[in-house]
């Protein structure tokens, strides 16, 4: 049974890292001691993993870092729950593939293996990297990530600010392009929102809330507490 947190991002505006997150945190995590994290999405994995794991400690879990473990296929097989951070998604989704370790994380979390997805994490979990925000740095092999929900998500959703002198597209803009060359639904989720996706659920939770838009139809407003189930269908 899918157990999955996928969170806009791990900093929120009048919270400390993770802080608004970390009820759900502890919820996805019941019963894991030790979480297997992933910093490919940042060029420091040391520094990343350092931080990740103060706090992560400071909740009661080990930590360790993909990248500090010999096989990373055999971390991934061996590992409890596993986090995949922030950052930017085609590095993140480059070094997937050339560690080839995708196939072992859809394996696992299909047995229900815990997985959190901050940002370019929660980026990895659809079907592909294409309502990212980020530059393409590096170019990955497929635009094709993880796969582990129907739809797609774009993290740190802004809404367009009618006051603003700006007139480059804004966010939905950018969504209604995708929907010109494709039909998968996009949750555009908002900082401070996250989605809990346990088995045939899908909530909205967190502080504040999200934009559903699907080809040519009106985009849609939810607030936390929603269930979004029918987009697992």
């Amino acid at each position: 049974m899918s157990n999955l947190l996928l969170n806009s991002s791990s900093a929120f505006h009048g919270h400390g890292y993770m802080d608004h997150v970390e009820d759900a945190v502890r919820e996805t995590m019941t019963g894991v001691e030790s979480i297997l994290f992933v910093p490919w999405a940042l060029a420091d994995l040391d520094g990343y993993t350092a931080s990740v794991r103060d706090r992560l400690e400071r909740m009661g879990f080990s930590v360790s870092g993909i990248h500090e473990h010999d096989d990373p296929i055999a971390a991934v097989n061996g590992a409890a729950a596993i986090f995949v951070g922030g950052g930017n998604t085609f590095r993140l989704l480059s070094r997937l593939y050339e560690t080839g370790v995708m196939p072992a994380i859809r394996e696992r979390v299909a047995a229900g293996m815990p997985y959190m997805g901050s940002s370019a994490g929660s980026n990895m979990a659809c079907p592909t990297i294409m309502t990212t925000n980020d530059m393409p740095i590096v170019y990955p092999p497929s635009f094709d990530a993880l796969r582990l929900v129907p739809f797609q998500i774009n993290p740190h959703y802004l809404d367009a600010d009618p006051d603003s002198r700006h007139k480059g597209e804004t966010r939905e803009d950018r969504i209604r392009e995708y929907h010109e060359m494709n039909e998968v639904p996009v949750v555009g989720l908002r900082e401070g929102a996250w989605l809990r996706v346990v088995g045939d659920e899908v909530r909205l939770e967190g502080h504040r809330g999200a934009r559903l838009m699907r080809r040519g139809q009106p985009a849609e407003e939810f607030e936390p507490g929603a269930r979004l189930d029918f987009l697992l269908e």
